[in-house]
């Protein structure tokens, strides 16, 4: 899907001041919004849904007990938790943004059914642990890839500043969106699943500005040539 044309930082010699060469080129700075919209968003309204949306529907909308909700959160997260490392080890094998785009695309088609049955299994605690490390699992298997991917994506002399932006506003404000959006959502229209119209369009978008915009192979790159080391 992606050709050898994808627009790359600068390669010009170190500046001392890698801010000022990160922020000032507009190759790079549509670098670091393809990195924002097509892998860091995504990858932010996953992990945020999968674990803190989830939390205020079970609690707030499903008006489950408290204790019962976060025992199974307990419970799914620490069985889903290895699976970081699973998901991450496959990304260095099959390549990176495909890996996170399968975690976009069943988040996308998933969500809605699976907060569904949330309601139809509602006193079923065992139901609704499998339902729960199902949405973990998703968020291992965006979250596994992401971290090596931006380290790949970037140049070594500018990598920390240029990473920062995507890694930061993707999870941070529009990841974090989730819980306070949806539930904006939801309130305004009384409907009890309209907020994941929120996480499910960024999870769209950001598969095709992936698929689009990003290169499929990045874990093939060889960062330690960037200075001078073999």
């Amino acid at each position: 899907m992606m050709c050898s044309t994808w627009p790359r930082a600068a390669s010009t010699p170190a500046f001392t001041n890698p801010a000022r060469e990160s922020l000032s080129s507009g190759r790079n700075w549509a670098l670091i919004l393809l990195a924002l919209f097509g892998a860091t968003a995504p990858e932010g309204v996953v992990w945020y849904t999968s674990q803190f949306y989830v939390l205020f529907y079970l609690t707030t909308v499903l008006k489950i007990d408290y204790a019962t909700v976060y025992g199974i959160l307990i419970v799914a997260l620490t069985l889903a938790a290895p699976f970081f490392v699973v998901f991450g080890a496959l990304s260095d094998r099959v390549g990176r943004r495909n890996l996170m785009v399968t975690g976009f695309v069943l988040a996308a088609l998933s969500y809605w059914p699976v907060f569904t049955w949330f309601s139809l299994f509602k006193d079923n605690v065992l139901a609704l642990t499998v339902l729960v490390l199902y949405l973990a699992l998703l968020v291992t298997l965006v979250y596994g890839p992401i971290a090596a991917f931006l380290v790949e994506l970037f140049p070594a002399r500018i990598r920390y500043t240029s990473m920062s932006i995507p890694y930061h506003v993707g999870n941070g404000v529009i990841g974090g969106g989730v819980p306070f959006i949806g539930g904006l959502i939801t309130t305004a229209t009384g409907v009890a699943l309209s907020g994941l119209i929120y996480p499910i369009s960024v999870a769209v978008l950001g598969t095709v500005v992936a698929l689009f915009g990003l290169p499929a192979r990045t874990h093939e790159t060889k960062i330690w040539q960037e200075v001078g080391r073999s």
